[in-house]
């Protein structure tokens, strides 16, 4: 089959590679009919994830029609239409009982990204994100092995909905969701998001949907701030421009700040000359830029929700100004199963259309060429869909 594989950074090809098979009773193999291109995996595309291994297939975003299933599988069958979710959680372990699917403690055969990690149990295994989490092959292929499907894939009912409609439920969905219920958003409410990448965008959808009246998105990309204005009605801050928008943000509310801010940046957050010298010898882990950017943007009391990917160490914390204001901060991986049902039944009545998105359609052949014009954000582009 065809899948894309990593040969190292800024190096991804579409290559031939076996056919997945099964390989326990509640595996299933999908025939992939479309999938996506994610923001995490722009982390792998430049070289910042580590025990990445030439040859891996990447992509965790996709969905399709199941071909085969081993015995122990259940609900699904043959010819069933899924989305499957990023994150592979087996459904019975001590946080998986607790809905806790990203936290699941026996898929993951890595060792996980935990510095301080002493006998913790790693995270749940992941779709095409790295050795650290099980080291899965990912989506970005013809075909793909899906462990644990009792627990998974969400079938799609003949319905009409399409499948750019429903792709999303696979990760920034549910991403994007967890992000705003963390941040306790709640009609009236006042958020500032952090990135207008995928995360960001599907954060604000979901703030809007959950009732934030007043939504400040912060990012140095005119064309997706123009986007998230007038497809979700934000206040645009282009920090390219506005030296501190914390700053404005204060201003514009009366010295207090908003009810929560969501950072969905993540780790490679443009800081200073000196936080980008120490992040590139592994002196720290981010720049903690937008961190600090939502503590100071945030009022007493409130709430930071953080769905950007962090590893590793950060000196600028300001963990002092995050007590002094009282400030609750939420964090992690999606639970992506906890999700999932209830939003799509949301996509099915018309209430939250994550697809508006979509700004480049490819055949997977050209994937590596999709990598690039993500990457480079070339020609207006805010996500990529491929298509075997």
């Amino acid at each position: 089959m065809k899948a894309l594989t990593y040969q190292g950074a800024k190096d991804v090809r579409v290559e031939n590679v076996p056919d997945p098979v099964l390989a326990a009773s509640d595996d299933l193999i999908l025939r992939v009919t479309a999938t996506a291109i994610c923001g995490s995996d722009l982390h792998i595309f430049r070289g910042k994830i580590p025990d990445m291994k030439d040859g891996d297939i990447l992509g965790h975003e996709f969905m399709g029609v199941v071909e085969e299933v081993g015995a122990g599988v259940t609900d699904l069958r043959p010819g069933d239409r899924v989305v499957v979710p990023f994150v592979i959680a087996c459904g019975s372990c001590f946080y998986c009982n607790k809905t806790l699917f990203a936290a699941c403690e026996t898929t993951n055969t890595g060792r996980g990204a935990i510095i301080n990690k002493k006998s913790a149990t790693p995270g749940a295994g992941l779709f095409g994100y790295s050795h650290l989490y099980g080291g899965y092959a990912g989506g970005q292929a013809e075909y793909v092995r899906v462990p644990k499907a009792n627990v998974g894939p969400l079938r799609i009912a003949d319905s009409g909905l399409s499948d750019e409609q429903v792709l999303f439920l696979s990760d920034i969905l549910p991403t994007g969701y967890q992000a705003a219920v963390n941040a306790a958003v709640k009609p009236g409410s006042s958020v500032a998001i952090f990135g207008a990448g995928p995360v960001g965008l599907m954060s604000a959808l979901c703030a809007r949907f959950l009732g934030a009246e007043q939504i400040f998105m912060i990012d140095d990309n005119d064309y997706r701030l123009q986007f998230a204005q007038a497809t979700y009605g934000v206040i645009p801050i282009n920090f390219e421009r506005e030296d501190d928008p914390a700053e404005i943000i204060l201003q514009a509310t009366q010295g207090h700040g908003v009810d929560a801010s969501i950072e969905a940046v993540g780790f490679e957050a443009k800081g200073s000359a000196i936080e980008t010298a120490l992040t590139a010898v592994k002196l720290e882990g981010s720049s903690g830029k937008a961190l600090r950017q939502c503590i100071a943007a945030t009022r007493r009391g409130g709430v930071v929700s953080v769905p950007g990917v962090y590893a590793g160490f950060i000196h600028g914390f300001l963990f002092g100004d995050a007590f002094d204001k009282g400030l609750t901060f939420k964090m992690g991986q999606t639970h992506a199963q906890q999700f999932m049902p209830q939003l799509l039944e949301h996509i099915a009545n018309g209430q939250m259309r994550p697809d508006v998105i979509i700004s480049h359609r490819m055949k997977l052949a050209d994937a590596a060429r999709g990598y690039e014009i993500f990457n480079n954000q070339e020609d207006e582009c805010r996500k990529v869909v491929l298509t075997p």
